[in-house]
Formats: C-alpha cells, structure tokens, sequence
C-alpha cells in the first residue's frame, strides 16, 4: 500500500508502522483499534489564518485546542476551521485521513508540547489506516513548532 503520506514519510528516514483498523466512529474506538491510549490518537486539524493560508495544528487525542493560546503564539487576532472541501483542496486528504506528511501543500506545523517524547499515531491519508510514529523523530522532520497551545478535552 502507498499513500502521499506513507511516501512522505519513507523519503524523510523516518521508521513508522502502519495500522490497518478499518471504520472507527470516535476517538475511543478509534484508540483501541490502534491499540494505544486516547492521548497518542493524535488529530490533525487544518486551521485557517487568512485566504489560502492554513497551517495543521497536532493535537493529543484528550485535549482540544485553545485558540486564545493559538491566536497569542501566531501574533493573530482571528482563526477559523475550514469546512470539510477548503480542507482537501488545501491538503489533499478528506477529513479523517489528514495529515501534514505528504500533504499537497506543506503548510506549517504547529504541535502541542504533549506529544514530545511519546510514540504517536496519525491519519496516513486513507480511511482506517494510521501510522505510529516516535514524535521526537517525526515533528522534526515537519520542521514543528511546539508549544502549549491545547486545553484539556471538556467533560461531556
């Protein structure tokens, strides 16, 4: 199997192991499929700072971002999230599949300060299929910024 992502990843030297798990509805499932914690789960969210200026923010899988944190580390006074067709046209994934390796575009990376030194997984570009990573050799490779830029995840 190839994906843009998995080709991004074996060019950068970075040794990863993908996960076939198939449909998953939540987070949960989504981190027992892959045999890892809810926080190694990681989301790749595409945020949006102005026309056709977007930047992936990774987030753990039990925090959510916090965007006075965001605004503040980026000097900006207004972000947003674009909707599911902005966010394929700026990445070349469909929501669920994202990811910043292999991406159409390589916008910047900002990753909350939580995941250094854990092994992690991401969307590898196709529905059901992740791929874990030793963060400290991967968020190098995405030239990311780490910072504390994620509140924990609101009780429901």
């Amino acid at each position: 199997m190839s994906t843009p992502a998995l080709d991004a990843l074996a060019a950068a030297g970075i040794p990863y192991r993908v996960i076939e798990h198939g449909p998953v509805r939540s987070l949960g499932e989504a981190a027992a499929a892959r045999g890892v914690a809810v926080p190694d789960v990681v989301k790749t969210l595409v945020v949006r700072r102005g026309e056709d200026d977007h930047l992936f923010v990774l987030v753990p899988g039990d925090r959510v971002i916090s965007w006075p944190k965001l605004r503040a580390l980026l000097g900006v006074s207004r972000l947003s999230m674009p909707d599911a067709a902005t966010a394929r046209a700026a990445t070349g994934y469909e929501r669920g599949t994202i990811t910043p390796f292999g991406s159409t575009t390589p916008w910047p990376v900002i990753a909350d300060e939580r995941l250094r030194g854990r092994t992690i997984t991401l969307g590898a570009g196709r529905h059901g299929t992740a791929v874990a990573v030793d963060a400290d050799a991967a968020l190098p490779a995405l030239a990311a910024t780490l910072a504390d830029v994620t509140d924990p995840e609101p009780s429901a």
